[in-house]
């Protein structure tokens, strides 16, 4: 439990400093932001009384210190300002975005874990023997294909070829399985193997032989007595991997004009629209650091070794 609150505390520091560092960001914008500001209200030609109202309608006028802490007082209001592009607020932009990419990252989740568990049980059922050399291949397989490029080959084959699905995407979940498809295939060939090596590692220890020789079948010494132990470290990487997707994966959502976090934040690099780049990485920070937290959690429940691992 004291493991888990000081983590929570360095997570919290965490949060804090990268809201610091987004916030840093916005003196290298390029150009003026009050000129920006002005722009997003179609105000072309600013005089100089505009230009001056808009640096202190953005707090410009303050000093360094003040503005960071009326941007953090915003943020924790839930007001990360508003597009340089539309003016629109940026929480706006980015909840509308939110509800495509969590679609995304359910469906590519459930896709890697539905093919590499059973093909992590069979390699370790069966080291060496046939079901382990399907495993490995597809591990191979999936390792050595980019998301992208698997993307566009569904594109051509499957969706202009074929006529199956459609080439620009709203967002639904019939429309998600492609892209999906395209990011599952590295998870399937990282946590089936990792996954593989962990439940061998756990068949070879005390508290397994222990159970094998009490007369335990092969499936519950798998799941019951080895797959808890080797999911521990898996569920590290499971974490990684939907923080990454949360983050939204810019060039998959591109190819198939998923309407996503990821296509979103290269619209806002692109036309240099700084609060929604800046709101962004706020947001994927503590998103990062709350994923982390939740895997902490969940691994301490899952190995209870964990949670009294800091009293020794």
């Amino acid at each position: 439990m004291l493991s888990l609150a000081r983590r929570a505390g360095q997570a919290l520091a965490t949060a804090l400093l990268a809201s610091l560092v987004v916030w840093a960001l916005l003196p290298f914008a390029p150009g003026d932001p009050a000129a920006r500001y002005l722009e997003a209200r179609h105000v072309t030609a600013p005089t100089a009384e505009q230009l001056a109202q808009a640096r202190a309608d953005l707090g410009l006028d303050r000093s360094p210190p003040e503005q960071y802490a009326r941007w953090l007082g915003g943020v924790v209001r839930g007001d990360l300002g508003e597009s340089a592009r539309s003016g629109v607020p940026v929480t706006r932009v980015i909840t509308e975005r939110v509800p495509a990419t969590l679609r995304l990252t359910v469906a590519t989740v459930l896709l890697a874990l539905v093919v590499s568990v059973p093909l992590a049980l069979a390699g370790a059922a069966f080291p060496g023997r046939w079901p382990d050399a399907v495993g490995r291949a597809v591990a191979l397989l999936g390792a050595a294909s980019p998301s992208f490029v698997v993307g566009l080959l569904l594109i051509e084959f499957v969706v202009v070829r074929w006529g199956v699905g459609s080439v620009v995407s709203t967002g639904g979940w019939s429309q998600v399985w492609f892209p999906a498809l395209a990011l599952a295939l590295y998870p399937i060939a990282r946590w089936s193997r990792l996954l593989r090596a962990g439940l061998l590692e756990a068949l070879r220890s005390d508290h397994v032989t222990v159970a094998t020789a009490r007369g335990a079948s092969r499936a519950r010494v798998l799941l019951v007595h080895a797959l808890p132990n080797a999911a521990v470290p898996s569920i590290t990487v499971l974490a990684m991997t939907i923080g990454f997707l949360l983050g939204g994966v810019a060039i998959v959502e591109n190819v198939f004009s998923w309407p996503g976090l990821g296509r979103e934040i290269v619209l806002a690099v692109t036309a240099r629209d700084l609060p929604v780049v800046q709101g962004f990485a706020l947001v994927m920070a503590v998103v990062w650091v709350a994923v982390s937290l939740l895997a902490d959690v969940v691994t301490a429940l899952v190995d209870p070794r964990l949670r009294t691992g800091s009293r020794g």
